[in-house]
This record gives structure tokens, sequence and C-alpha cells, in this order.
């Protein structure tokens, strides 16, 4: 399969899996590759900085729970402060609270910090990273990939990867090499965002509303600087229009009635909102992930947690696969399971800020009227709250497959632990009976895939639960055969 570009040098070394973008998707994924003894080359475009500049400062309760399955939560709740609570159009209450998690609420720190505790570990782990490097060309093969990146001495050579995922954001040249499309629209034409210090501090760690022709909300970091982002329906303009501290202001004090006596603004910054997602997230030795595949609004803050998600899915896949032990067809799940999430996301997101940005009467009544109905209709909101934290996703499950296959596992409780914690090893975990015979805690080979566990309680179910915390099968009373058949199935011999 051809691409674009063509190599002045070449790169002797294969490299099992080339990864390009250096943003949290791409860290995530680097690291769970590198932990799992795939070796891992990171190329970035920019220079090894991590920029306090970055849009993205919610992280969801699903995205904890990754976290938390590599030992990173706990640090990365430090960086910041929760809430628990969501209201919309002033009228719409979300309780996160009410999330059957480890973490029942929205945790509100920079993109940075995310960045910060992924690179770190990815490092640790062995990821070998290639800063101020460009990706200018690619083709592919049967056998692997060459990928053709500039250095900073403008110099381009050639790599040969077994497999590349481009993770290098919604202008991603991984796409436009590989030829696939990127159609959608843009749904707010028109947003700022800046850094600020307030005189008067506002009363929550979440400031947001709206007003007929303005919108604006204020985050806490925790650090006493403050994230604004906001827009003015009567003044939309180009991305690289001016922007100064008085327009924000002016803007937030209509929304808000109050500006908080902001000042020392340390960035600011226009940007406008698409909606956007590639058709397909592989093609042939070559992934999409995170805002290379799909760009949504910012409503709900679900856009870089849909992309470390997306990296979840797929670290597991493709280590099993450069490793020789992928089930035929593994690599193929990953868009099965995630094209359809980011294309949820889309709809739940795009949705909010059309009835956010509502002029219509008919229209403004109609979300006063599903503002009222969620609030008081609990399956509803319980599937809202399911989407935009994250946790309410579950991925397709074979015909026949027991009702837990394809869905989350919560933090359950184990013998001698929490699940979570089992999963730090990157492994499968079976979770047995207690009266499964101690057999089936030597697992031979697999003991490098595999932790076996036991519930704390008298639970009856056997489940074998994925690296990224989904349920790969499950039985209600399974008998060796049963079970060594679905560990075969899944991780082999």
């Amino acid at each position: 399969m051809n691409g674009t570009g063509t190599g002045t040098g070449t790169d002797s070394t294969t490299h099992p899996v080339i990864v390009v973008g250096s943003g949290p998707t791409g860290l995530l994924l680097a690291g769970d590759l590198a932990g799992a003894g795939v070796p891992v080359t990171l190329v970035e475009k920019r220079p090894h900085r991590i920029s306090n500049l970055s849009r993205a400062f919610g992280v969801h309760a699903r995205t904890l729970e990754q976290l938390d399955a590599r030992g990173l939560a706990d640090d990365l709740l430090a960086t910041g402060d929760t809430i628990t609570g969501l209201r919309l159009f002033r009228r719409l209450s979300l309780d996160l609270g009410t999330l059957e998690s480890r973490f029942p609420f929205l945790l509100i720190t920079p993109q940075y910090e995310v960045e910060r505790l992924l690179e770190r570990r990815a490092r640790e782990a062995g990821v070998e990273f290639r800063y101020e490097s460009e990706v200018v060309g690619l083709r592919q093969d049967d056998a692997g990939v060459d990928l053709d990146v500039r250095g900073p001495d403008g110099v381009t050579a050639t790599l040969r990867a077994d497999y590349v995922v481009g993770t290098d954001g919604h202008r991603s040249a991984v796409r436009q090499a590989i030829g696939v499309d990127f159609p959608g629209v843009a749904v707010i034409k028109s947003l700022f965002l800046a850094d600020v210090r307030l005189a008067e501090k506002p009363e929550g760690v979440l400031t947001v509303n709206g007003a007929d022709d303005a919108f604006a909300m204020i985050a806490s970091f925790g650090d006493g600087w403050y994230r604004v982002m906001g827009w003015n329906r009567r003044h939309e303009v180009p991305d690289d229009a001016p922007l100064d501290l008085a327009e924000i202001k002016e803007v937030t004090r209509r929304a808000l009635g109050t500006d908080h006596g902001m000042h020392d603004a340390r960035w600011l910054s226009r940007f406008h909102s698409d909606e956007r997602q590639a058709p397909r997230y592989r093609v042939g030795r070559v992934f999409l992930a995170g805002d290379a595949a799909h760009v949504h609004s910012p409503a709900g803050g679900q856009g870089m947690n849909t992309g470390l998600q997306d990296a979840a899915n797929l670290g597991w896949k493709l280590a099993a696969a450069v490793q020789g032990r992928a089930p035929e067809g593994l690599l193929d799940t990953y868009e099965a399971e995630r094209h359809p999430v980011g294309k949820a996301v889309l709809r739940s997101s795009g949705g909010l800020v059309r009835l956010a940005r509502a002029q219509n009467p008919a229209v403004r009544l109609l979300r006063g009227l599903v503002s009222a109905f969620v609030n008081v209709a609990r399956p509803v909101q319980r599937k809202a709250l399911g989407q935009v934290s994250g946790i309410g996703y579950r991925y397709p499950a074979p015909r026949g497959a027991h009702r837990l296959t394809g869905t989350r596992v919560p933090d359950v409780a184990l013998a001698g632990g929490r699940l979570y914690e089992a999963l730090r090893g990157g492994r499968f975990v079976l979770i047995t009976p207690k009266v499964t015979p101690e057999a089936y805690d030597d697992q031979g080979t697999r003991k490098d895939r595999l932790t076996v566990a036991r519930w704390a309680s008298d639970r009856r179910t056997t489940v074998l639960v994925r690296p990224d915390g989904y349920v790969a099968w499950a039985a209600d009373a399974a008998t060796p055969e049963r079970i060594e058949a679905a560990l075969t199935a899944h991780l082999g011999g």
C-alpha cells in the first residue's frame, strides 16, 4: 500500500512500533507498549517541552480508572480539585457522586499534569523519544511500514516499523499520508482560552454559565491560575484575529455577571471547535487514535479522555500482535470497539453545544423540558452520566456470549486487594470463585500474561478481565475445560 514521501536516508533498525505524537494519547500508548516489553519509538514534531497552554483540564472517572490500573491516579489527584456535580443550561444537573466508581467525580487539573505523569512513566519503561522530528511520508506493505521522518538537522531518514500509530492531533500527518478523510463541521466558529489570575475567588472549582449571546467557564487549577473559556456570538472571528484580556473580561461579565477581577494573563488564544471523525481507525499496519481519529466540541470535557481510552484499548492488542500471540482478528477489534464510542461522543458533545447555543424559542423550550426530564428520570440520568464519565460504554460481544462480556469491570474487591491494583502488571486477570482449585494459580507459560485472583465475596461467576478493564469472557458455572478453552482463545497456549 502506497503513501507519500521519499526518504533520503535509511535507519537499518526495524522498530516494532512507532508512535507519532507525544500528547496524552501517544504517551499512554507508548508507555503501555514499553511496559509490556515492546520497544517503542515516539516521534514528535515539537521540541521537548510540556506546554502549559494545552486546552484540556478535566479528567473523568473512566480515565482515572485507567490511570489507576497504571499506578498513576493517586499522583494525578494530588494535582487538582474534584467536583461531584455538573450544571448545564442552569437547570440540568448531573450528580457525578452517584457513579459506581472509585472516582465518583470530575478531576479538574490541567492537561500538562497528565502529560507529565505519562511521560515519566514512558521514559522509565524505556520509550525512545525523537523530538523535532516531522513525518513527511509513509508507505506500507504486507510486512511493515516505511516512515519518512525529517529530523532537527533537516535531513530526512526512513524508519522501518512493524506498526505505526498516529496520535498526532487533528492535523495528523499520519492520517493524511494513509489517505483517510476527516469529514465534519465547525460546531463553534470562535472560542477563546486564557490562563489568568483572579482578584476574587469563585465559589466553586468550576463556574459555568451562558447569557443569550455569551458563554464563559472558569476552572481552577488549584495553584492560583484559572482557565477561562468562552465565546461571543456577536464577535465570531478567525483564529488569528487579535485577542486581549479586555475582550475576555467583557464576555465573562456578560455570561457570569462578573469577571472576578481577572489580571496577569499568561497566555491568550482563539480557536474554533470542530466535530470530525475518521471513517477508519486502521489502514493495514497503521492506526489512528485520539485527536487524529476524532475531534469534538469541548462540551462535557470528553476529548482528551476519549483519546486516552483509545490508547488503553489499542496498547495491549498491539503488544500481543508484535509478540506473536494475538488471536486472529484481534487488531481489527480496535476500530470495531472504539469507532462507535468516538461517534457517540461526537453526538453527545455536539448536542450539548447546540442546545447551549439555541436561539429559537421552541428549541429553548425543548431544552428546558429535556433538562427537567433528565433531572427526575434516574435511568436517563444514569445513561447521561455513563456517557460523560466514560464508564457507561460497553464493547460488542459475540452472539451467545455471557451477559457481562464487553462490559467495563468496576474496581471490585478481590481476596487480598482490588482489581485495578491487579491490572497494574498489564496482564489479563482471571477472577475465580473461592472454591476454584489452586492449580489455576500456576499458569505456566502464561504467567507473564495472566494474573489469577479470587473474589473477596462468595460470588460464583468466573470472569476473565482484559488488560484494559473490560470483560473478555465470563461464565456462571465454569468447568476447568471451559476456563482453559477461554484462556487459550484469548491468551494463546
